[in-house]
């Protein structure tokens, strides 16, 4: 049995040194540091449009009786599949406005889900595509190298933190990343949605 404890803890150490020496905590830390920022500056936009500018509870009202949920899910989905094109934040706010917000919100998080898995076969078939391939290499090198290094850490990165989802799922995509894994770790997403959910909806 010690034997066994001693056998986990060596290996915990070995993974502890290995993430210490490539730069991942230092990666993580300043990817924090960067997000944070952005996070209170949306959150902060939001309420400040709100406040002074446009009646947002006005117009989600609007939104919602003018289009139908299924159209606005799919602009969402859309987005979330494509680069990420439409913050992620304007669909939780609306979701608030909703019969249903929680529900809505959980649709946005599992479409979202959706949406990574999407850019994943995005990914993948890219990387079929040489010349495709090869602007995506250049654009997205030091992206695509971290993926290599990092794996599963950065996909959580990728899920928490308010950067595109799409790119790093397309990017764990073109190097063939485990898709188990990449599903695993990308549940994720619905936390991101729940958490931020907390701040917007007690703000608008």
């Amino acid at each position: 049995m010690n034997t066994v404890k001693k056998s986990e803890t060596n290996k915990l150490k070995r993974v502890h040194l290995y993430y210490k020496y490539t730069g991942f905590y230092s990666f993580v830390g300043q990817s924090l540091k960067k997000a944070f920022i952005p996070i209170v500056l949306i959150i902060a936009a939001l309420f400040a449009v709100d406040r002074y500018l446009v009646d947002f509870s006005d117009l989600f009202t609007y939104v919602t009786e003018t289009y139908a949920p299924i159209n606005i899910l799919l602009v969402f989905l859309a987005s979330e599949s494509l680069l990420g094109l439409v913050p992620p934040e304007i669909f939780i706010a609306w979701s608030d406005k909703m019969p249903q917000p929680i529900l809505y919100l959980t649709l946005l998080a599992a479409l979202s889900y959706i949406g990574g898995i999407i850019s994943y076969f995005i990914g993948r078939w890219i990387f079929t595509l040489p010349r495709v391939y090869e602007y995506m290499e250049g654009k997205m090198k030091k992206h695509l190298k971290q993926i290599r290094t990092w794996g599963g850490f950065l996909i959580v990165v990728g899920a928490l933190l308010p950067i595109p989802y799409s790119m790093t799922s397309m990017a764990a995509g073109m190097i063939h990343y485990s898709f188990r894994n990449y599903l695993l770790f990308g549940l994720l997403r619905f936390v991101r949605f729940y958490l931020y959910a907390l701040a917007i909806f007690n703000l608008l």
